[in-house]
């Protein structure tokens, strides 16, 4: 079963009894899979409970589809297990990079966009899709710096990678403002070029201002506070192309109490219903 059009949010244990006793406007729910991938104990028998209640995403950040090397079978395996047994509604991966050789980064690096990483790139998701039984989608980045060996545009990237794989894509409308900041591009523009006909499921999330040693604007997408303003009227403009879809607020660091994350759950509600509301 798809996940909904409908108001999601990403799931944190400190919020379980509020999501099992008064859930709305949350219909839908996000984990972050590898931090499923254990063998058991208090996380996985929660998960199982509100398995029978709400629809579910897993969201991965350690597979590393654009890196260099080949993808670690290990941790493809675990993850296979995990789909197989918790049997997600979707799953979705990073464009970006976390591994060389052995080692593993914390931070989803960037990638140039050439032909080379696109062929490697349909190769990896070629091989989760294989391996998985299942669709991914994959999701935009948000960048700091951009390469200028890249030969292709971030949306053109992730049309082709689309189209050669049939993989879904996974918009993240914060990545995009974050991105289009710290670059220097039109973030409407780039929706605009966007491949919004692919697209899944649709993130939200905060980001932290800063600047950078020239004194310019510096966006941290940190999921750590409430959505900006201009976030909010850039997914208004991404819905009135798209319509309806499973939309997630992502609040990953400073955690608040669920009052406070329910409000944000409302405004992405309000947001649906208002594109629903638009005549076609």
């Amino acid at each position: 079963m798809p996940l909904p059009n409908t108001a999601g949010i990403g799931y944190k244990p400190q919020h379980y009894n509020d999501l099992m006793a008064n859930p709305a406007p949350v219909e839908w729910l996000e984990i972050h899979a590898e931090n499923y991938m254990g063998a058991g104990g208090r996380p996985q028998a929660q998960l199982r409970h509100l398995s029978e209640r709400f629809p579910f995403s897993a969201h991965g950040v350690g597979l590393s589809i654009g890196g260099e090397g080949p993808l670690d079978p290990a941790h493809l395996a675990r993850l296979k297990h995990l789909c197989d047994t918790l049997q997600p509604a979707s799953f979705s991966e990073h464009l970006a990079w976390s591994t060389h050789d052995s080692h593993y980064f914390n931070d989803l690096l960037p990638l140039p966009y050439t032909d080379a990483t696109l062929t490697r790139v349909c190769c990896h998701i070629n091989q989760v899709q294989d391996e998985l039984g299942r669709q991914m989608l994959l999701e935009n980045p948000s960048s700091y710096l951009a390469f200028d060996e890249s030969t292709i545009s971030e949306p053109d990237f992730l049309r082709q990678v689309a189209l050669r794989t049939g993989c879904g894509l996974l918009l993240d409308v914060n990545n995009v403002f974050v991105s289009a900041v710290n670059l220097g591009f039109d973030p409407v523009a780039y929706i605009d070029a966007f491949p919004l006909d692919k697209v899944g499921e649709i993130h939200l999330g905060g980001h932290d201002e800063d600047t950078d040693d020239h004194g310019a604007p510096l966006l941290i997408d940190s999921h750590g506070q409430e959505v900006a303003d201009p976030v909010w009227a850039l997914l208004t403009h991404v819905l009135r192309a798209t319509g309806p879809r499973p939309l997630l607020i992502e609040w990953d660091t400073d955690v608040p109490e669920w009052p406070v994350l329910r409000q944000e759950a409302s405004r992405a509600a309000c947001a649906l219903a208002s594109v629903q509301q638009v005549p076609a």
